[in-house]
């Protein structure tokens, strides 16, 4: 008898935010789980930073100029727990399916590209940070762990999830590849920005970072993706030269099947909605079977991965204080040795 493998409906989202709203994103973010819910998904995948929009004025003015938009930035970032955040888990269980969720991620006075696993029972799996935020993105966020790269046993398969230009990091792809994910997600927050001045910022490539990323990791990705709204730009682009570099638009949502083929049509990209594919995790032995890279194709008596998953700890309670005492001969190093430290 053939073995059943889990088959079910995924949804991925290309919508643009409340621009700078946490409870109107929140509203909009539970719609699109219901949507999704009705239509018969089973998970819903959202863009980068989708919670309240992504920080476009980093890439388009002085960071003085930019500085009008922090306040409002924090003060409507979502804080894991909150009640913005039990609304979004209770949607989850009332739809009964799993929801990746991209937020800025607000803890104490730092900021944080945040992604939240939460499970059909309204309950969370996993949260996770971008272990490294791209460029102008470290003058809003702090970073990642290697506690953020970790994949999870679920209802739907083994899932994980990264962020943006983390596709672009082949040590941090390995280390997803290596727990043998079945279900990524890929969250972006617009192909729209600088469109016809840096190649690398736009659709073609990042879309092929996704699908590079099914085919050599043999996994279904579900890329979201969020468009600009005009709203957004009106907000942002007070110049003409600010126009030029955000445009409307940039939705670009896409998923792949585990040998990186396309499993749905594109929506144009200014338009708003939910893809969706039918996944068949059966799919995946046979792309391994040609090629897997953290297992049969691969060599590690000639290159491997050294991974550290322990969370960083920022402060260490100790239970009793430490005493300051002058070293006797008894704690005197043996010649030659150095100390630990």
């Amino acid at each position: 008898m053939p073995a059943n493998h889990p088959a079910f409906k995924a949804a991925a989202v290309q919508a643009a935010p409340v621009f700078l709203d946490l409870e109107a994103t929140v509203d909009k973010a539970i719609g699109l789980i219901e949507e999704a819910g009705g239509n018969g998904a089973r998970l819903i995948a959202f863009p980068e930073t989708w919670i309240p929009g992504y920080p476009w004025w980093i890439w388009l003015g002085a960071p003085a100029w930019g500085m009008q938009f922090v306040q409002r930035y924090h003060d409507n970032s979502l804080i894991p727990g909150s009640a913005e955040d039990l609304h979004i888990r209770e949607a989850a269980r009332k739809a009964g399916l799993h929801v990746v969720l991209g937020y800025s991620e607000k803890d104490g006075g730092s900021l944080y590209m945040g992604q939240s696993l939460i499970g059909p029972d309204g309950e969370v799996i996993a949260t996770r940070r971008k272990l490294k935020p791209t460029h102008v993105e470290r003058t809003v966020f702090g970073e990642g762990d290697g506690g953020d790269l970790a994949v999870h046993d679920t209802g739907i398969g083994r899932l994980g999830a990264l962020c943006c230009w983390e596709h672009l990091q082949p040590l941090t792809k390995y280390a997803m590849f290596s727990m043998h994910e079945q279900v990524h997600v890929a969250s972006w927050p617009s192909f729209s920005l600088y469109r016809g001045m840096a190649y690398a910022l736009g659709p073609e490539l990042n879309n092929a970072a996704s699908q590079m990323y099914a085919a050599e990791g043999q996994c279904f990705v579900l890329a979201p993706c969020a468009t600009v709204s005009p709203e957004m730009v009106e907000m942002l682009a007070d110049s003409d030269d600010k126009k030029a570099m955000l445009k409307p638009g940039g939705g670009f949502a896409m998923i792949y099947g585990p040998d990186g083929s396309p499993l749905n049509e594109r929506l144009p990209e200014d338009q708003e909605g939910l893809i969706y594919a039918d996944i068949d995790l059966g799919m995946i032995s046979l792309a391994k079977s040609a090629a897997d890279p953290v297992g049969h194709y691969s060599r590690p008596d000639v290159t491997r991965l050294r991974l550290n998953t322990t969370p960083a700890s920022r402060v260490e309670r100790m239970a009793t204080p430490i005493q300051d005492v002058e070293p006797g001969p008894a704690d005197a190093e043996p010649a030659g040795q150095a100390a630990d430290t």
